[in-house]
This record gives structure tokens, sequence and C-alpha cells, in this order.
């Protein structure tokens, strides 16, 4: 019996331990939460009063097999076609996932903004936008971006926005969200709590490269040169 009391008593330790470090990792990815939506939410703006920019980045979303884009994709698209309309920017960057041959995001959006009449050197196509840091980081990098419009859905916005500005550059975000994306939002809010602090740290701390670089292709040259070959 003597001996199952040191037992019980590291066994409390264990456990107040445990209850400390989880609160501690708990308020640590709130505090990061709030401080990415925060610093993001200061540069977020409507069409109207969001400055004239080098390029208009449109981030990816899902694509269906027949080359449709989703209803949020298809927001985004059109809010970025209306601030080039606008003339915000002389040239639209369109970032996503095409790292597979049977999944192609990019040529998807700039298909939707060539029928748009946008002419197709004004669309740049960013084919390994794998995440939302490695759309902004390929945008300084790749593109040679200086100032940049933002363009997602509101809760997605404040991260990217955070994530441009914490890599350099001077950059503005205009919410696409045009109609109510129904019980999945509130799935994505979740999520994005997570990808914030992900972002965070990448940002801040790890500084990865993204899965690629190569030569520059400057936004302010010919868009044909990110075409398929």
């Amino acid at each position: 019996m003597a001996k199952l009391v040191p037992f019980k008593k590291r066994l409390k330790q264990v456990i107040l331990i445990s209850v400390l470090l989880l609160i501690l990792a708990s308020t640590s990815m709130l505090v990061i939460n709030q401080t990415v939506e925060s610093v993001g939410n200061n540069y977020i703006v409507n069409s109207d009063e969001v400055p004239n920019a080098d390029a208009i980045l449109v981030l990816g979303a899902y694509v269906f097999p027949n080359g449709t884009v989703s209803t949020m994709l298809n927001d985004r698209l059109t809010t970025g076609y209306e601030l080039y309309e606008q003339g915000k920017a002389p040239k639209l960057i369109v970032s996503g996932d095409h790292g597979r041959k049977d999944y192609d995001e990019v040529n998807s959006m700039k298909s939707f903004l060539k029928d748009k009449g946008v002419p197709n050197q004004d669309v740049f196509m960013d084919h390994a936008g794998f995440s939302t840091y490695e759309s902004l980081y390929r945008a300084r990098d790749i593109f040679e971006v200086k100032k940049v419009i933002i363009v997602t859905q509101e809760y997605h916005l404040m991260r990217a926005v955070y994530v441009a500005r914490a890599l350099g550059l001077e950059a503005y975000g205009v919410a696409a969200d045009k109609r109510d994306y129904g019980q999945a939002m509130k799935m994505y809010k979740i999520r994005e709590i997570a990808a914030r602090n992900k972002d965070f740290v990448w940002t801040n701390i790890i500084k990865p490269k993204p899965t690629f670089l190569g030569d520059a292709i400057p936004v302010m040259g010919d868009g044909k040169a990110t075409d398929d070959k």
C-alpha cells in the first residue's frame, strides 16, 4: 500500500503538468489566431478603396473534374475580374494546385477570366500555389510582385494578407464573399485557426522555401510565358 502513494503522487503530477501544457498550448493558439486576424483585418478594404497595385492575386480553390470552378472559386475570380475592370491592377495572377496531370486549378481559372474578356497576356498562372504561404512567396520571388491585391473569402483573406505582409509585400485584401456558403463555412473557420497558427510559425520562425521556385517571370511581362508548353 505504501508503494502506491508515490505512484499516485507522480500520476497527479503528470496529469497536472499535462493540463497546464494543454492550457498553455490552447492559449498560444488563440493568441496567434487573434494576432493574424487583427493584422490581416487592418488591410482588408472594399474594391473602391483599395489602392492600385502591380497585380491582383486570386487564390485557388476546388475545381471539378470537368474543369468547372467551384462556387467559392467562381466568386474569387469574379471579384478579381471586377477589380481588373476597375483598373486596380494591369495584371492578374491565378495561383493554385496543378501538381498532377488529372487536377488543374490554374488553367480553369485562366479560362474563366479569358471567357470574361481578359487578354491572355494579362493573366499569369502560378502552377505551384500549393498553399497560401507558397502562393505569396512565389508572388514575391517568381513574379516579382511588390504591391498586391489579394482576393479570396474573408475568413481566408485575413491569413493571406498577414502572410503577404510578413513576407515583405505591400498587400491589401478584397473579400470575395458574394453569397452564403452554407454549413461548410463553419468547418472552414474552425480549420482556419490551425492554418493561421501554422502560417504564423512558417513566416516568422521556420521560413521554408516553396515546393518549387525557379526562374523569375516578372508580372509586368507577358502572361503567356506561364501557359502550358
